[in-house]
């Protein structure tokens, strides 16, 4: 672009000369004057002007602008992609040889940009030089014709107006196809094929525009401009158009059946069974009809309900949840979905996507009509209702939440009921290098010479079990660090780690003012928990006779079912010898049930005994 550049600037200083020095410039511009302009002075300056506009504002300012913002991001782009070569080189992905290459190119990437931003200053120069040329050649041509060479005002203009302008036009003429050129070269975004492959397949990409077009061009041609040449022209697109379409559909016929045949070839390898063996950690199916909830178009927020689902779950249990799969499944029924745990179904809903569910305060509301059903998560009767009688069971005093909110609140249920199970050896591993980074010591000392991971895995799990938090971990760790020593059954060791989590267990299940509402045990039912306790290869338990164990079981059932028509959360306070044991035979029948024991409670919680069991 340079030397080009130079050399018309030099063929520009040439003509100048002759034209001021001989008022004769050659054939060549002065024919080219004549027959452009047509003998009209001020068709052909219009004319000129006309191209210095194009070369200048529209073609050399793009051109200008662009090869700046090129060059600028190549240069902020060099440093990452460095890195990104180092990291290839260092993972042994590239040997030095391809590293050495890569540097290289980005090296000539970077030149290549910064040289045209510098080369298009050159084009942009030249456009302004061939419109002072243009005005240098008519006023000096005019003042050197009617001086020196004694020619009229008027012959002097002409003469002088035509060899310049012709001048201007056949040097302008190149200069429009340099600027034209070098705005190609900049603008055109990197691809490996030539610039004629690139232009042919963006225009052929889409074989119905040339079908517009040649329709464009037989209305032109029928409403009086020239219809002979349109009309070839139109039919040439047509041609295109619909070879280029029978070629696309023979291409993605032969693709299609090329996709078959590499699936049936893919199916029959053995080791193509492999990625059937993977279970997901955790499934939603839902129905069809239950589809716009996960689709963003169509105003479903689910998705982002289940990212602050797993952040919640964090927070309050210290439980990293897996990624949970959301898949449609035609077999259920269209309003219906389930929720799988490592490919078994553990629970299953309900919902009317276009109502919403009001949960009675206690007190039924006859004027609240709507569809009975019970709510997923916790079996409360509920109702469905239409949007117009939202605000009226809002005001009744009923809980109304949209299907969303229903599933949502589901899903965070199973998760913590499920969160023994969802918690593997992987899971805990994760969470020890986390720790690890703050507290080596503790981590170093557990594990693996007292513990390991499994066995980590399996105290965490009994936590889970009965919902209390694992987000101290460093407390816990420190905790079987200590007791690790004494024992390795899982059971006692969860014990102490649940005793040195007291406090928190205490603020966990406390009342709003600080007290905990109680049932108590009867010394006499813990005397024979005690005595019936038995050792085996699988673990303690409580073995207790079966009359025993069913009047003790019902008997708690009846105090649990006093204390919630109170309003109280039912929790049961035991001895520590027996609190697991206790809790594992009632768990059965009343699986959400707390049992705490004397050890866990804080000094600062005030505990009221709201009943006792007694056989």
């Amino acid at each position: 672009l340079l030397i080009m550049t130079l050399l018309r600037l030099s063929l520009n200083v040439a003509s100048t000369r002759l034209i001021l020095s001989e008022a004769n410039a050659g054939e060549v511009i002065k024919a080219f004057g004549s027959f452009v302009i047509g003998g009209n002075p001020v068709v052909g300056f219009i004319m000129f002007c006309i191209l210095v506009v194009i070369q200048f504002i529209v073609i050399t300012k793009g051109a200008e602008r662009v090869s700046e913002v090129a060059a600028r991001f190549t240069l902020d782009a060099m440093p990452g992609k460095q890195m990104s070569i180092d990291a290839d080189l260092n993972a042994g992905l590239i040997d030095d040889k391809q590293a050495r290459q890569r540097r290289e190119n980005i090296q000539k990437q970077a030149d290549f940009y910064g040289a045209m931003d510098g080369a298009t200053k050159f084009v942009k120069g030249d456009a302004i030089a061939g419109i002072v040329i243009l005005f240098i050649n008519i006023l000096g041509g005019f003042v050197i014709g009617v001086v020196q060479h004694d020619m009229e005002m008027t012959e002097a203009l002409h003469t002088y107006t035509i060899l310049t302008v012709g001048d201007g036009l056949v040097t302008q003429i190149p200069a429009l196809l340099i600027s034209t050129a070098a705005g190609i070269v900049v603008t055109r975004a990197t691809s490996e094929s030539h610039l004629g492959q690139e232009l042919i397949g963006q225009i052929l990409t889409r074989p119905q525009v040339l079908i517009i077009a040649a329709a464009v061009l037989v209305l032109m041609g029928l409403v009086g401009l020239p219809a002979l040449p349109l009309f070839v022209m139109a039919g040439f697109l047509t041609v295109i158009s619909l070879s280029y379409q029978r070629v696309l559909k023979h291409s993605v016929v032969q693709e299609a059946a090329k996709e078959k045949e590499q699936e049936i070839e893919e199916i029959k390898k053995p080791e193509n069974v492999i990625s059937l063996l993977q279970v997901d950690p955790m499934e939603l199916e839902m129905g069809y009809a239950l589809i716009p909830l996960v689709d963003a178009n169509q105003g479903g927020d689910l998705l982002d309900r289940v990212v602050m689902i797993r952040r919640q779950c964090a927070l309050e249990l210290g439980l990293v949840v897996p990624p949970i799969r959301i898949r449609d499944n035609m077999q259920l029924r269209p309003n219906s979905y389930i929720i799988k745990i490592k490919g078994v179904k553990v629970a299953q809903g309900e919902i009317m996507i276009d109502h919403y569910l009001a949960m009675s305060p206690g007190i039924e509301d006859p004027s609240i009509q709507g569809i009975n059903t019970k709510e997923p998560a916790f079996g409360l009767p509920a109702k469905w209702i239409n949007s117009a009688m939202r605000e009226k069971a809002e005001l009744s005093g009923y809980t109304v939440v949209d299907p969303p909110s229903v599933v949502a609140t589901h899903l965070t249920e199973v998760i913590k009921m499920h969160a023994h199970e969802i918690l593997g050896r992987q899971d805990v591993q994760t969470l020890l290098d986390n720790v690890k980074q703050n507290y080596p010591a503790v981590v170093n000392e557990l594990i693996p010479d007292m513990l390991s991971v499994g066995e980590v895995q399996k105290v965490l799990a009994n936590l889970l079990r009965e919902r209390v938090p694992i987000r101290d971990l460093v407390t816990i760790l420190e905790t079987l660090a200590d007791y690790a020593r004494i024992t390795k059954d899982i059971d006692v060791l969860t014990e102490y780690v649940r005793q040195a989590l007291g406090r928190h267990i205490s603020k966990l299940f406390a009342n709003e003012d600080n007290t905990l509402s109680v049932i108590t045990l009867d010394p006499e039912i813990e005397q024979l928990i005690r005595d019936s306790l038995q050792t085996s290869d699988y673990g303690t338990f409580a073995a207790l006779e079966p009359q025993q164990a069913q009047k003790l079981i019902q008997r708690i059932s009846q105090q649990v079912e006093q204390a919630v028509q109170h309003g109280h959360q039912p929790i049961v306070l035991c001895a520590p010898v027996i609190r697991l044991y206790l809790r594992r035979l009632i768990e059965r029948v009343i699986p959400n049930l707390t049992v705490l024991s004397y050890n866990e409670l804080d000094p600062q919680i005030e505990v009221q005994s709201i009943g006792m069991v007694t056989l």
